[in-house]
């Protein structure tokens, strides 16, 4: 008897299955339903977990549908040069163009499309005199550098960008600061004073699109001290067109019966409407 229950345990034992058992197209299936960084903790698993995850067919479901465009334009290659693992790794840095003055890359969650256009790339009246603008470096820029204003009775900055997005519905932002902000001793500071005018009449924001959207708003400019991301409005790209879209995008206050001044222009940031985790500086 006892001898039959030993023989059976060790015909049970040559059955037993473990992860390196299950097949990797399995596997493969299974990954498309998950998130990047889930895959990614799976693929540390085994040999088996980590070479479905190198599937292309995997990937190709995570990245936007004009990941063409953003290969060739942004990262200057061919989609033939990368494997889709290769290519949603490099869209997931943070990639700049255009000079320098935009910058571009895919949220590693959800891999949707974010961007973020420096001042450098905004017309601003009289940026060109010291009197009025000063491009001040800082360490809570993107770009290292924002646009500072002293003071000015014309105040207007205008946009324009021409990208090719998935679609989907986006929202632009002005990223503000009321103040200079500096570090001294090694701890942030802000001079506040030269902060005035902004209470006295609200700034228009704008937004149009080759599409024929518009939008417009109006907010007074609040929180000295503070970056506050300043919602333009939102814009829809269909799926029925490949072309790129063409936005326009301003802030103004133009009243000038006042001066304004003390504002920071960092940059404008663009992200999926509705998006919560921006990765924005």
């Amino acid at each position: 008897m006892g001898a039959g229950v030993s023989g059976l345990s060790a015909a049970d034992s040559q059955f037993k299955t473990g992860l390196n058992d299950v097949p990797e197209g399995c596997i493969s299936s299974i990954y498309m339903y998950l998130d990047p960084p889930e895959i990614c903790k799976l693929a540390r698993l085994n040999r088996a977990f980590r070479r479905a995850s190198l599937a292309d067919f995997v990937w190709e479901t995570k990245l936007p549908s004009n990941h063409g465009y953003l290969v060739k334009e942004v990262l200057g290659q061919t989609l033939d040069s990368l494997c889709k693992k290769e290519t949603f790794a490099k869209l997931c840095r943070p990639n700049r163009f255009d000079g320098g003055t935009k910058e571009v890359w895919l949220d590693k969650q959800s891999g949707k499309l974010c961007m973020s256009v420096s001042a450098k790339a905004l017309k601003i009246t009289g940026i060109d005199d010291r009197r009025y603008w000063n491009h001040i470096p800082t360490e809570e820029s993107r770009f290292e550098t924002v646009a500072y204003l002293q003071q000015i009775w014309w105040f207007e900055v205008v946009g324009e960008l021409e990208f090719e997005f998935s679609p989907g519905s986006y929202s632009l932002f002005f990223r503000l600061h009321l103040g200079k902000p500096s570090r001294r001793f090694g701890r942030r500071t802000c001079n506040i004073n030269q902060v005035h005018g902004w209470n006295i009449k609200p700034v228009r924001f704008q937004l149009s699109t080759s599409t024929g959207q518009e939008v417009s708003s109006e907010c007074y400019l609040y929180d000295s001290g503070k970056w506050v991301y300043y919602h333009v409005g939102d814009f829809i790209v269909t799926g029925d067109s490949n072309s790129p879209t063409k936005i326009k995008f301003s802030m103004m206050q133009i009243d000038c019966t006042h001066t304004k001044g003390g504002l920071c222009v960092d940059s404008v940031s663009i992200c999926p409407s509705g998006f919560r985790q921006m990765s924005f500086k």
